[in-house]
């Protein structure tokens, strides 16, 4: 590996990782990690920075999973980036009809120039001199990355009225009736123009409103992703591999008594139950493709967790990772996550392009890392601000599981609630 572990340094990161992030966004690129210390079954992500682009891998747009994992192959090292959920295309007979305006490729991944890992008491910096590193994050000033994150609150525009969501809701409940699927992952985007984000500021207030045990700050030359994902999409450790697929969602209570009501409704609700169960199952289906046979089982199912502004039902399934297979034959064999797609998978994602209003992008792919071992970790790309700055344009987008029995008005309501955090550090309330 081109990355050589070359020193510790004593420093108190609860701070001066954000710091470090900061200086980090002054790069091309960089990719902030943050588990805000949150507990998570086979852990969070860690607390991480890349930065820099010591070298940026090439993709044609053609087997570009194999592309991958040939280039690691080559030069096992770190490699930082993301899938978009439109590389769909490369793996089905599949196609996405609306406009990419947002404009992030479908996979993108680098060789960091520099690699941080926060302890509590100390950061680890890998890369070449360390020392320097170090003294230069020491004497950055945050606030040239800016203090607020908008200058002034921003008009937010949905691409679809309630009406209409509540109409489609309706004709994917015709397409369960008809044996299409039997559950349909559908999302709504809210756009604002001629934006002036302050992107890592914007981060912050994100992160601060809706911590998560996989939050991002992704910065891609003038495109930026903040990121509150609460979700896993796939871990590799050793032969190990781990994924957390999220389905059932209830808001935080007022009062104690309110959210303990709340968190049990959750629990025994039949509806979220068997919303989450379908996806469990796909998922099971998706890791048997690379798996060791009889190595998938599933550790957690229904298991309640709790955040700042709402409560979700997580289920975890494992896998053992077959020894004639890549690492990127899990990824490609597992992408995009069930949980945004719905199934059965293939055609829960035509429909998905025939229904939805716009190109979801990098929104419902996945970005992480990868060691030069070749473990890694994703996460699930929801509750997501993206933004072009060089286009002012900021989007992001929220859904639902769409069953037989869904309320088309309850199902908009889950969508405005899991839209709360992403609203207010836009300035619309």
């Amino acid at each position: 590996m081109n990355l050589i572990r070359n020193q510790r340094f004593t420093v108190d990161t609860t701070t001066w990782r954000w710091q470090a992030a900061a200086w980090a966004a002054t790069f091309d690129f960089t990719l902030f990690l943050n588990n805000n210390g949150i507990a998570y079954p086979h852990d969070p992500f860690p607390n991480r920075l890349f930065v820099g682009s010591k070298r940026v891998l090439s993709f044609t747009g053609v087997n570009d999973f194999k592309a991958l994992q040939e280039a690691h192959r080559q030069n096992p090292c770190w490699l930082a980036g993301y899938f978009g959920y439109d590389l769909k295309n490369q793996l089905e007979t599949l196609q996405s009809r609306h406009p990419n305006r947002l404009g992030f490729p479908d996979i993108y991944f680098v060789e960091p120039t520099y690699v941080l890992d926060f302890e509590p008491n100390a950061v680890v910096i890998w890369g070449d001199e360390p020392e320097q590193v170090f003294a230069l994050i020491n004497t950055f000033s945050s606030q040239t990355v800016g203090p607020v994150a908008v200058s002034a609150p921003m008009r937010i525009e949905s691409r679809v009225s309630q009406s209409d969501y509540e109409a489609t809701v309706r004709q994917i409940q015709r397409h369960i009736v008809r044996g299409d699927v039997y559950e349909l992952n559908y999302c709504i985007e809210f756009f604002a123009e001629q934006v002036n984000l302050l992107p890592f500021a914007a981060y912050r207030a994100l992160n601060e409103r809706s911590p998560m045990p996989f939050s991002v700050f992704l910065k891609q030359a003038d495109r930026y992703l903040l990121c509150a994902s609460p979700e896993r999409f796939l871990k590799k450790t050793g032969q190990t591999l781990i994924s957390q697929p999220i389905k059932g969602t209830v808001r935080r209570g007022q009062t104690p008594d309110e959210d303990d009501q709340l968190k049990q409704q959750l629990r025994t609700s039949e509806k979220e139950q068997a919303e989450n169960l379908m996806i469990v199952d796909l998922v099971r289906n998706d890791l048997a493709r690379s798996a060791e046979t009889g190595s998938v089982r599933v550790e957690e199912l229904f298991g309640i967790y709790t955040f700042r502004q709402i409560h979700q039902m997580i289920s975890t399934v494992s896998a053992t990772l077959r020894s004639d297979l890549s690492f990127t034959d899990a990824l490609q064999n597992a992408f995009p996550m069930g949980s945004m797609t719905g199934a059965p998978k293939v055609r829960a994602m035509q429909l998905i392009d025939a229904l939805e209003s716009n190109r979801r992008g990098l929104y419902s792919g996945a970005v992480g890392f990868i060691t030069p071992d070749g473990d890694f970790d994703f996460n699930v790309v929801i509750r997501s601000i993206l933004y072009d700055a060089a286009q002012q344009y900021a989007a992001f987008s929220v859904g639902s599981a769409i069953t037989y029995d869904a309320n088309p008005a309850e199902e908009y309501a889950e969508c405005l609630l899991k839209a709360q955090a992403m609203r207010h550090v836009l300035g619309n309330t």
